[in-house]
């Protein structure tokens, strides 16, 4: 589909074509995702929620969830909670699941969009206070 093209010169031009894109590269194909559970907007920190995660990472769910209950922090509660939902979607969508031997495969903690709010300040400044939120997924799998 090449075409001439005319220079003010009079030399005659082969125009050409455009090369195909280029394909994505070939990359094994990600595994079908086990039982999860997402929780999005939480008005935690994600830097306070990493600190609570990175403890029940990899645990066994029945020990995650013994730990949660005693950690004093206020996102425990809310990750006990959302490993709580992903068992029972285990149990839901998966039939036969033996729950004991769930773990906690992976635990990731996002950042979310911030709420920013303004404090007046000395001299008729305005500073910025930023509240931030998480974005948390938690995946379970089997103990292998």
């Amino acid at each position: 589909m090449a075409e001439t093209q005319t220079t003010k010169k009079g030399a005659k031009r082969v125009r050409q074509p455009v090369p195909a894109r280029r394909s994505k590269p070939n990359r094994p194909a990600k595994p079908a995702p086990g039982p999860h559970a997402s929780l999005s907007f939480l008005r935690v920190a994600p830097r306070k929620v990493r600190l609570v995660a990175n403890e029940v990472r990899g645990m066994p769910v029945g020990d995650a969830l013994a730990v949660l209950k005693f950690t004093p922090q206020a996102a425990a509660k809310h990750l006990s909670k959302l490993i709580r939902s992903a068992v029972a979607n285990a149990e839901q969508k998966g039939g036969r699941v033996d729950v004991d031997a769930l773990v906690v495969k992976t635990l990731t903690v996002d950042q979310g969009p911030k709420m920013r709010r303004f404090m007046p300040r000395a001299m008729g400044r305005a500073f910025r206070i930023e509240k931030k939120t998480s974005h948390v997924y938690v995946e379970l799998g089997t103990a292998q």
